[in-house]
């Protein structure tokens, strides 16, 4: 049987990929599970250092598989299970220290824009397209949407998109920051490559630690905030690679005074 979600761990890069294209990547009740065990698998894993999501077929994913739900028999309570255990795998990816770029080929509707959202930067292709579809169907937003739909493009925008039939393209999802960056089709995987290479060549435990603090800084107060800000930057310091970074940093600052001096 073909795994509904692809994962390869290599050299600290963690690949997880959508692999349902014929569904566009919707995601069924066994789906939502693999989603929910290959989160924990990967954020518990500490030879992994950066996280490239992406989906195979021409979509990167259309949210929920309501079509195999609504010809079930699940009932309500199904529904509300299952998004409680999509819900852990997306809550365990956001809130875990591992910095995460997502390749978006595709469509994105539904609940795919808060899986494409537990990543935290999204490159897409200038073909991709955006959209709800919540209401069209009679349903309310799942999978993070009202959460971090509303945090990447702000309230009007997400309501917008939640109570108007609209998609918008790559440029406007760029221009209202829904995504970073938008590439030529042939050009996404690359590039998402290369942001993962960057964070791995460099001090990726840093990079996750910063996108830990951002994300859950809304929990926090102000205070509170400053206050895990002043840990994390103590002990960031006393870990061996940031005293190898900091020395290499001031000998390289020395020899650049020593330089303009003469």
């Amino acid at each position: 049987m073909t795994e509904s979600i692809l994962l390869t761990i290599d050299a600290g890069l963690a690949r997880v990929t959508f692999n349902r294209p014929a569904s566009l990547n919707a995601m069924d009740f066994e789906m939502g599970r693999r989603w929910r065990d290959v989160a924990h698998q990967v954020t518990s894993d500490s030879s992994v250092g950066a996280v490239i999501l992406d989906a195979a077929g021409p979509a990167f994913c259309a949210g929920g598989d309501v079509i195999s739900m609504g010809t079930s028999d699940a009932t309500g309570s199904d529904v509300t299970e299952a998004a409680h255990v999509i819900h852990d795998g997306i809550r365990t990816f956001v809130e875990s220290d591992k910095p995460i770029v997502a390749a978006v080929q595709g469509a994105v509707a539904g609940g795919g824009l808060g899986l494409m959202l537990t990543a935290d930067y999204i490159v897409a292709s200038e073909r991709a397209r955006f959209v709800s579809r919540y209401a069209n169907i009679g349903l309310t937003p799942d999978l993070g949407v009202t959460t971090l739909l509303p945090a990447a493009i702000g309230r009007r925008r997400a309501l917008q998109l939640l109570l108007q039939d609209i998609t918008i393209d790559a440029a406007t999802a760029l221009a209202w920051g829904l995504v970073a960056e938008v590439h030529a089709a042939d050009e996404v995987a690359a590039r998402a490559e290369a942001i993962a290479a960057f964070w791995l060549s460099n001090s990726t435990a840093a990079f996750g630690q910063a996108k830990r603090l951002i994300h859950s800084a809304a929990e926090r107060s102000f205070e509170g905030n400053l206050a895990e800000e002043a840990r994390s930057i103590g002990a960031r310091f006393d870990t061996d690679d940031a005293k190898a970074r900091i020395a290499g940093f001031a000998a390289a600052s020395s020899r650049s005074r020593s330089q303009s001096q003469n």
